[in-house]
């Protein structure tokens, strides 16, 4: 184990220290926000990179590369001197003791804190049903992304090579469970695919002729953002040929298909070979983790720390959690959330660094609600701002003008603009290159975490290599 020295000293004294955990939106927020800061910041994560979620899916389905939406959080910050990036897996956050323990491989940090940001953020949830995971990969990480970009593709590859017609269907059978943002833009994005891109490109199955279903239990498509919108949206899905399917639970998922349990209780099978869970958001293990360290804090179902009003765990003013990690009523968990969380915490620091934080009587957060938006396929989406309800190709703009903005980088943003004109102006999709890797490395991985913990594949091929090069 190594424990992490303070921070250098400044002049006489020692800088107040801030550990961050996570390198999502809140954390990179946090960390940016404390530039020029007399503080010294240590940011923890278990990726190389700040990964932009809400553009996984053109990750997915051959659009975008995965490098231009997770630039490396290391990259983004080495002009920020008061910040040093660690990466590792954060096993344990001390309250008591102050301190924050993180494994890389098999090495072990412990790094001690004045103020901790835990920006942890949230893992897919498959209520219970964790074995689903192995069938139907969710839409949260990079690894997940290049997986289901892998099954869709391998899917078409498949049922190219079929002679069994029962088969060929399965294989052209592709369910997402979920009808909220991330399912509805997925599931357009693969009948596009299917229609546009794939178009001549096989000779003994037309890729056209794919099923694509977007499931979930709710009455309605997209509910948050209301009745209107969501008949709106499931009318241009339908348009595409996409079949919603309401009121429809999955009770079993396999690898031959899903088991689909109706709303009058009756169940029925669709056999499909390439399934994609986006139905629901389970907080990080950290967030229990520090709820049982406090007697009175809870976490509510999704896993969530319920915070104070002014985001700190009771009786430590300086733990923060933010972003999808913290309960706050009437906080989604979005980006903006976790931005306008960062900020908020992070001028509080400063304000304790200048003496005017009095901890007892601070302003409680306050989030402000900039709207929702959702996009279909190209030219279509769906903007909801208060009481404004709009969709079409306006909405489309608003939707791309808005994702640019909040990409991390000019390079970034300049790319990605390039590839969306090449992309939405011609059938092509420059990302279409997949391998074996991608869809099983997944499953390799996960069979050693179930027999050895979470790190044991990457220890597993530390040890293989050790052994390959003294033998």
């Amino acid at each position: 184990m190594t424990v992490a020295p303070w921070p250098a000293q400044s002049g006489n004294r020692r800088r107040q220290h801030v550990v961050i955990v996570g390198s999502g939106f809140g954390g990179l927020t946090a960390a940016q926000s404390l530039k020029n800061v007399d503080v010294d910041v240590t940011l923890i994560a278990k990726t190389t990179s700040h990964l932009f979620q809400p553009l996984l899916y053109q990750v997915a389905t051959g659009i975008l590369s995965e490098g231009e939406i997770a630039p490396s959080t290391r990259l983004v910050l080495r002009d920020q001197d008061n910040v040093r990036v660690v990466l590792g897996e954060v096993e344990d956050v001390n309250l008591a003791a102050k301190t924050v323990t993180s494994k890389l491989m098999t090495m072990e940090t412990v790094t001690p804190f004045d103020s901790v940001i835990v920006a942890a953020g949230a893992q897919q949830s498959y209520f219970g049903n964790d074995h689903f995971a192995m069938f139907a990969p969710g839409m949260k990480t990079i690894d997940d992304a290049l997986e289901l970009r892998g099954r869709i593709l391998g899917a078409f590859e498949a049922a190219e090579v079929s002679t069994d017609e029962a088969e060929r269907r399965r294989r052209l059978t592709f369910v997402v469970v979920g009808a909220g943002p991330t399912g509805v833009e997925l599931a357009g994005q693969i009948a596009e695919l299917a229609q546009r891109t794939l178009v001549g490109a096989f000779r003994t199955i037309n890729p056209s002729d794919c099923r694509v279903i977007l499931l979930d239990a709710a009455p309605a498509v997209l509910p948050p953002m209301g009745p209107k919108l969501g008949k709106k949206v499931q009318a241009s899905l339908e348009e595409l040929g996409v079949e919603v399917q309401l009121n429809a639970m999955v009770s079993e998922v396999d690898y031959q298909g899903l088991t689909v349990k109706e709303k009058d209780g009756t169940e029925r099978r669709i056999e499909s070979a390439c399934k994609v869970w986006s139905a629901g958001v389970q907080g990080n293990p950290l967030g229990k983790l520090i709820a049982d360290q406090v007697d009175g804090v809870e976490v509510d179902r999704a896993g969530r720390v319920v915070v104070e009003p002014d985001l700190t765990v009771k009786g430590h003013p300086y733990a923060f959690v933010i972003g999808d990690l913290m309960f706050v009523k009437g906080v989604p968990g979005m980006a903006q959330g976790a931005i306008q969380g960062a900020k908020y915490v992070t001028k509080l620091i400063k304000e304790s660094l200048e003496g005017r934080d009095d901890p007892a009587n601070r302003k409680p957060f306050k989030y402000f609600d900039k709207g929702s938006m959702a996009t279909v396929s190209r030219f279509d989406a769906v903007v909801k701002v208060g009481r404004i309800e709009f969709g079409g190709f306006i909405a489309w703009l608003m939707w791309l003008a808005l994702h640019l903005v909040y990409l991390v980088g000019f390079k970034n943003r300049f790319s990605t603009l390039l590839t969306w004109l090449i992309t939405f102006s011609s059938h092509s999709r420059g990302q279409m290159a997949i391998t074996s890797q991608m869809v099983y490395a997944r499953l390799a991985m996960h069979q050693l975490q179930a027999k050895q913990g979470e790190l044991a594949a990457v220890e597993e091929a530390e040890r293989a290599e050790r052994a390959e090069d003294s033998a």
